[in-house]
């Protein structure tokens, strides 16, 4: 209470000091004491509204923490694993792990004494054994563990992040003691950055923080987060240490083990001979650790999978192929088929190309077109994308997840993914930062460079002109064509160079920030105002007012400017507490809210920017400008006042909108965007074409992150320099008039 009657009486002080510079620059102006009453009149009429409007106001002190309690807690918990649940049923959806089953992997202790910790310290006896098709002994089998502590390992394509999703959903399904069993939560290690946050509890908190806006719910507390992390309440599955930079590898390693208590979990996903030098780098494997390594798919197992996703009767060519299949020698016609499905990645592929209507699969087993296992794998790859596109016509019906809005060329949308797979691919963003597999949204500006200096200054140059523009159009339209281009070009060029300048150095920084949160749709607590807020508020309503009056006076040496400039400070400064109070009443979250994807994190973001822009822009333009108009209509006519009133509204509240806040992403996403499709780079509506490209199954999602359905894949289209010949004929190979009637036009076998 004390600190806010502090805060109260500063910005009374304020104020009162701003409305005696008003009156006195008015009297000692050239209407003398006349207009220094009308303004003065003016003034007090600001006051009384100010005085009535205060107790109105819902003031309250900053929000005191949430009590942090068992119940809390336990609500935390609960809340975060009906989202967890929710998040990956949908997902597995898309990514068709289920249809039918998840391709069945066996899984045994790693071969290499290197790899995992003294026997002594690991988190059972004796070896582990798993298959993908049993994750629930798989799940029993952790429990069990002493530690729960799991690296998972394995060569390019080979289902370790797949196990560790089919792992992830079985423990939030079975939970057990829920109010002890820690939430598995699963993200992308690549995004984890040790010198920032060196404590792997500090990093999960910052994560679970944006990634699961429920979490922050004023009736949960915005340190639960925190709280879940640091009391060893998350379960992290690290996914992807193979996905760091080299130098990184090992650092994470070293945090990992500095972080662990002797009851914290883990899960690792990461390439075998990128951990083994990880740890060797870091001169330490990750503490208590159980490892296991992929068996390659053996060939029965191989043809059996395949003919599960058969029609009953895929007719003859395909049981020859089956058959060569389970029975394949190293040297005989099914040898390099054999290899290629030794791995889920090319179950995954031969699946999606060839098990459709219009393809022969009579070439798998032609050694003269498919001579090498690399020969056959690029093949596929480069039929991936036509084929997914055939089988998945768009559909608006939001009951068909696999289905794309659109319908996209194959050609177009290969080069487009190139592109973005390059991106990706090129070892260090324009900053030196160092890059990841992660297409981050947000993180394309920074990738691409796009808010360079010349960006920027077209930027300034656009709000200077739109500025100057509707001053001088507005005073020419008030007073005349010489009273427009004289005073109003003036002031308006004045005003335009500050904001232009200001919005330029802004954006300087706009690549650097994380999305924000904002959501609109859902009814909340009636909003509320800190003194903190407050304070802002007038402090930036009277430095606006007397920077405005100081440019004002310096036009034609005009008395009014500074009482013009002041009283529309004050009326900025209490048009910043209501668009504050909005703001924040916007960005709290619910706790029936939802796990954060790449197009929600958008939205959000993108309301944010909107809402923040409309409300500083709107509220401090319009009674900035009507309290600058009054107070210029004094010396002038109405009609001039109300000029000025007009351009404050137009240009000066939003660019102040611009500026406000610390979230900005989707003003860089939007320039950034805009420049790549003027280039022909990447679509307008770039956030729509990745919903489509995780929809076909070329992308997965993690979080508010799209990845490339493989890594494999990103590699193939990044060193693709130009699209082969045959890559926009939508028809697939091989077409059989025996297997178009043998599948009855069954397209929707290819939901691998």
């Amino acid at each position: 209470m004390t600190r806010r009657r502090g805060v109260m009486a500063w910005a009374g002080l304020l104020g009162l000091a701003g409305c005696l510079a008003v009156v006195g620059a008015a009297l000692l102006g050239a209407g003398g004491l006349q207009t220094s009453a009308d303004v003065a009149q003016l003034v007090s009429v600001v006051l009384a509204v100010s005085a009535l409007a205060a107790p109105l106001l819902p003031w309250r002190r900053a929000a005191e923490p949430v009590p942090v309690t068992a119940d809390t807690l336990a609500t935390a918990m609960d809340v975060l694993a009906g989202l967890i649940e929710v998040q990956w049923r949908a997902e597995a959806t898309m990514r068709s792990l289920d249809d039918p089953d998840p391709i069945p992997v066996r899984w045994h202790s790693a071969d290499d004494a290197r790899l995992v910790d003294h026997p002594v310290n690991l988190a059972r006896t004796g070896p582990l054994t798993a298959s993908s098709a049993d994750v629930t002994a798989l799940a029993g089998e952790f429990r069990a563990m002493r530690r729960r502590r799991l690296v998972i390992l394995g060569g390019p394509g080979s289902g370790k992040t797949t196990l560790a999703v089919q792992l992830l959903r079985e423990l939030v399904a079975t939970r057990q003691d829920h109010d002890a069993e820690p939430i598995p939560v699963l993200l992308s290690v690549a995004g984890w950055d040790t010198t920032l946050f060196p404590r792997l509890q500090d990093w999960l908190a910052s994560r679970l923080a944006q990634d699961y806006p429920a979490l922050r719910a004023t009736g949960l507390g915005v340190d639960v987060p925190a709280l879940l992390a640091s009391r060893g309440l998350i379960l992290p599955i690290l996914d992807g240490l193979d996905e760091l930079p080299l130098g990184s590898r090992a650092a994470v390693v070293i945090a990992i083990n500095r972080s662990l208590s002797d009851t914290d979990q883990l899960v690792v996903t990461s390439r075998t001979a990128d951990y083994r030098h990880a740890v060797d780098t870091a001169g330490d494997v990750l503490t208590s650790a159980m490892v296991i390594e992929p068996d390659p798919v053996d060939l029965a197992t191989s043809a059996d999978y395949l003919r599960r996703c058969l029609p009953a009767r895929p007719g003859r060519v395909w049981e020859r192929v089956l058959t060569s299949l389970s029975t394949a020698t190293p040297g005989g016609p099914a040898a390099v088929l054999a290899e290629v499905t030794s791995t889920p990645l090319g179950l995954w592929l031969l699946r999606t190309v060839y098990l459709a209507p219009a393809a022969d699969p009579a070439d798998l087993l032609d050694p003269r077109r498919f001579p090498t296992a690399s020969t056959l794998r690029t093949h596929l790859f480069d039929r991936l994308i036509p084929a997914l596109i055939d089988a998945r016509p768009p559909s608006a019906n939001p009951a068909e997840p696999f289905r794309p809005r659109r319908r996209h060329d194959p050609t177009q949308m290969r080069r487009r993914l190139g592109y973005l797979a390059r991106l990706l691919t090129h070892p260090h963003n324009t900053d030196g930062t160092p890059r990841t597999r992660d297409l981050a949204w947000w993180h394309l500006a920074r990738t691409t460079h796009a808010l360079n200096l010349t960006t920027r200054l077209v930027i300034a140059i656009g709000i200077t002109l739109a500025v100057t523009t509707t001053a001088t159009v507005t005073t020419g339209i008030a007073s005349g064509v010489a009273e427009g281009l004289t005073h109003g070009l003036g002031y308006g060029l004045a005003f335009g160079l500050v904001a232009g300048l200001v919005v330029a150095v802004s954006a300087r920084f706009w690549s650097k920030q994380l999305p924000g949160f904002a959501d609109l749709r859902r009814n909340r607590r009636p909003p509320s105002l800190t003194s903190g807020t407050m304070l802002r508020g007038m402090a930036i309503g009277v430095a606006t007012g007397i920077a405005m009056g100081i440019v004002v006076s310096l036009d034609a040496g005009r008395g009014y400017g500074l009482a013009a400039g002041t009283v529309t400070g004050l009326a900025v400064g209490f048009a910043y507490l209501f668009s504050s109070t909005l703001t924040a009443w916007a960005e709290s979250p619910t706790r029936d809210g939802q796990a954060d994807t790449p197009t929600a994190a958008w939205r959000a973001d993108r309301a944010l920017n909107l809402l923040r822009t409309a409300a500083i822009g709107v509220t401090s333009g319009l009674c900035g400008g009507l309290a600058g108009g009054f107070a210029a209509g004094l010396a002038e006519t109405a009609a001039f006042g109300g000029a000025v009133g007009l351009t404050y509204a137009v240009t000066i509240g939003p660019a102040a909108g611009l500026v406000a806040g610390r979230h900005h992403a989707w003003m860089a996403y939007l320039v950034t965007t805009t420049r790549l499709a003027l280039a022909g780079e990447l679509p307008r509506q770039l956030m729509s074409f990745l919903d489509d490209a995780h929809r076909l199954g070329l992308l997965r999602v993690v979080g508010p992150i799209y990845q490339f359905r493989h890594a494999e894949l990103q590699d193939h289209l990044a060193s693709d320099q130009h699209t082969p010949a045959d890559s926009g004929d939508s028809t697939l190979p091989g077409t059989s008039p025996e297997m178009i009637a043998s599948y009855g036009g069954r397209g929707h076998y290819l939901h691998g």
